[in-house]
């Protein structure tokens, strides 16, 4: 029988805690965010991740592995899941702007409940003070002379229509890392067809400029709003998107 800890049951849910964070590894799984056969992090990394104690992880991590969704040798656990090894994503990378990790680069990316900023309530038809999952993302050079920063707010029918992104309603508490990268991937298995509108301007009095994306589906449905503000340090802004066909 596994043993216990102060910290395994969760009184206000009445189950035990490991068996929550099981369930919530596995939605992560099945975000995609780790490709079946890869290895998965560490009890430490996962511990950290989940805000719990290692021993809770290793019994969450027993859970998934006798239902038959985790298996472990000696190079660590994977996922066992079935369908093929997810794929670099078939359209435009998640957010807006976002940089592919380069050495030295530092990037963070959380996401909160809470009412979009100003401008965005209007393009997602929502009231101005209704809470809605944003996204915050800051990536910075290597050398710390080009800085991207870009906040995303979601729409209602983009929560309830792509499951991935209405888990993380549940731990959108600003504090641990998100990874949306895959989120419009997902918006189209979802079913949804994606229309991009983007729109660059100057900031004034700065070197940067503010690209605005507007996203709806093919019943024109607003899904999101993103605006990136990145450093335009050279002669020439070079921005490059893929828009994503229909499924």
């Amino acid at each position: 029988m596994a043993r216990t800890t102060p910290h395994d049951h969760s009184p206000a849910e009445g189950e035990p805690l490991y068996r929550r964070i099981a369930a919530e590894l596995l939605g992560e799984l099945r975000d995609g965010t780790i490709p079946p056969g890869e290895r998965l992090p560490g009890e430490r990394r996962l511990a950290e991740h989940f805000e719990v104690s290692r021993e809770t992880v290793r019994q969450a991590l027993q859970v998934l592995r006798r239902d038959g969704l985790v298996a472990t040798d000696r190079r660590g656990s994977h996922a066992t899941l079935p369908g093929p090894p997810v794929e670099t994503p078939a359209s435009s990378g998640f957010p807006l702007g976002a940089w592919c990790a380069e050495r030295g680069a530092t990037t963070r990316a959380t996401v909160t409940w809470e009412a979009p900023p100003p401008g965005h309530a209007e393009a997602l038809g929502v009231a101005p003070a209704r809470p809605t999952l944003v996204h915050r993302y800051r990536s910075a050079s290597a050398d710390g002379r080009e800085l991207r920063t870009a906040v995303t707010s979601f729409s209602a029918v983009a929560l309830a229509e792509v499951e991935e992104l209405g888990r993380y309603r549940a731990r959108a508490d600003g504090a641990g890392a998100a990874e949306l990268r895959r989120a419009y991937d997902w918006m189209r298995r979802a079913g949804l067809t994606l229309h991009h509108r983007d729109t660059i301007t100057p900031v004034a009095g700065t070197p940067s400029v503010r690209v605005t994306r507007r996203v709806h589906d093919q019943y024109a449905r607003p899904l999101e709003i993103t605006e990136l503000v990145m450093d335009a340090r050279e002669d020439a802004l070079v921005y490059e998107f893929t828009v994503p066909a229909a499924v």
